[in-house]
């Protein structure tokens, strides 16, 4: 199904809180179930990913419900987990994949963790090294070093891990699977990816210790279930902060929204980019900083985006991509790889799909070179059911030359349901 998007009438105005962010719902729920007692989560993310989550402990004999629109899980310690009477599903949700590995790796029961097509693509050997490392007994059903993957009951050791890549997916699983061990878990990376599971686990009464790009968790602590304020979600907001950035008289104000530093890459390149970002009201909620950011439009000029930034990015480059495709001279994005191997490859489709709409793009191994400046075209976009380059290029029509196509429009509800409504709003739609 196709989507058609016109350029925006006139400037973008208006006050918002975005969705609640993905990452942290994802560990609420988590660490809400393994803890004892109720855990009461406020501004829950209830998009697909996350409600793949729920679904998981769910089967696992977790009572989770909604009152009033907060979530409630009933939490029943780190051993209160029941054998699931089927596979475990997650959809497309890699965090709901990996992260629910590194638990299941600890328990006295047998079972599955299967995902969608794109899933069953993304690379899982990331996660399956650590943990046989710590004992675990993992394997590919099908094509090794693939979902779907079955865990058998183990033993698990404690370990210090150099994880060869900066993945908050690949640590946050082994410090899940830490709190199953018989010592302590370490691991280390050659950048601080982001830390929301560190502050997470903190909350809910866990030992642990950080130093320069590194993180180690002792082993079986008590968790107590907890009141948990979900941060509006950075990623979510990086689309308003780009489309106030790039249609001319735009104004928008953007309520509680998260500004982990592990996460604030986008406000830092925007930044240098010449965005105009101010920040009103910081805070603290739930161990993470918060802030009301204020951006308005202006000028954008071409930056290189490289080395330690762009673990605290990574989500945020196909829109950014986009900036570059507006801001004058050259942006050069170095060092992301990573992004070969997420909901889809986003090198690839972003250069491409850019290329359509008549930027002068390069892709190369590990990013991508854009030539900034050139007026943008509306095109038929192909997403890749990819949400993150749907709502980059939704962003990219408000300032496009005439319509702008999105083909797979629909996967944007697997983070931001809502997602076209709230832009059309800001655009007085």
């Amino acid at each position: 199904m196709v989507r058609y998007l016109q350029p925006a009438a006139g400037p973008l105005k208006g006050e918002m809180t975005v969705p609640g962010d993905k990452s942290v719902s994802h560990r609420s729920i988590m660490l809400g179930s393994l803890a004892e007692g109720t855990t009461r989560i406020r501004h829950f993310l209830k998009g697909e990913d996350c409600l793949r989550t729920i679904d998981c402990f769910r089967k696992m004999g977790i009572s989770i419900r909604e009152e009033n629109g907060e979530v409630f899980v009933e939490g029943k310690g780190l051993d209160g987990l029941n054998p699931p009477g089927e596979d475990l599903y997650v959809g497309n949700s890699g965090t709901t994949m990996r992260l629910m590995a590194g638990i299941l790796a600890g328990q006295t029961f047998e079972s599955v963790l299967d995902g969608d097509a794109s899933i069953r693509q993304r690379p899982m050997k990331r996660v399956i090294t650590p943990l046989t490392d710590m004992h675990a007994k993992i394997r590919s059903l099908d094509r090794q070093d693939y979902a779907p993957l079955a865990i058998s009951p183990s033993a698990l050791r404690g370990i210090r891990y150099a994880s060869p890549v900066a993945s908050a997916q690949v640590k946050s699983c082994i410090l899940l699977a830490g709190l199953y061990a018989d010592s302590a878990v370490t691991v280390t990376e050659p950048a601080l990816s982001r830390d929301h599971t560190e502050r997470m686990l903190r909350a809910f009464g866990a030992e642990v210790e950080t130093g320069q790009n590194a993180v180690a968790v002792k082993p079986r602590p008590v968790l107590r279930g907890t009141d948990i304020e979900i941060p509006g979600d950075i990623s979510s907001a990086a689309y308003f902060i780009a489309a106030a950035s790039i249609v001319p008289g735009s104004e928008i104000l953007l309520r509680g929204t998260g500004i982990n530093p592990t996460r604030d890459g986008i406000l830092r390149i925007a930044g240098r980019m010449g965005a105009d970002i101010t920040f009103h009201n910081r805070r603290e909620t739930g161990g993470e900083p918060v802030a009301d950011i204020l951006v308005r439009y202006s000028s954008l000029k071409g930056v290189d985006i490289s080395g330690d930034i762009i673990p605290a990015l990574i989500d945020e480059l196909p829109v950014i991509a986009v900036m570059a495709a507006f801001a004058q001279g050259r942006t050069r994005i170095a060092d992301a790889a990573e992004l070969k191997v997420k909901e889809s490859d986003r090198i690839a489709v972003m250069t491409e799909n850019l290329r359509k709409m008549g930027v002068d793009v390069v892709p190369t191994e590990d990013g991508m070179i854009i030539e900034g400046g050139k007026p943008l075209k509306g095109a038929v976009i192909d997403t890749r059911l990819d949400h993150r380059v749907a709502m980059s290029f939704a962003v990219a029509s408000l300032a496009a030359e005439g319509k702008t196509g999105l083909n797979g429009a629909e996967c944007v509800n697997i983070s931001y349901p809502g997602f076209y409504e709230t832009l059309s709003g800001l655009a007085g739609r």
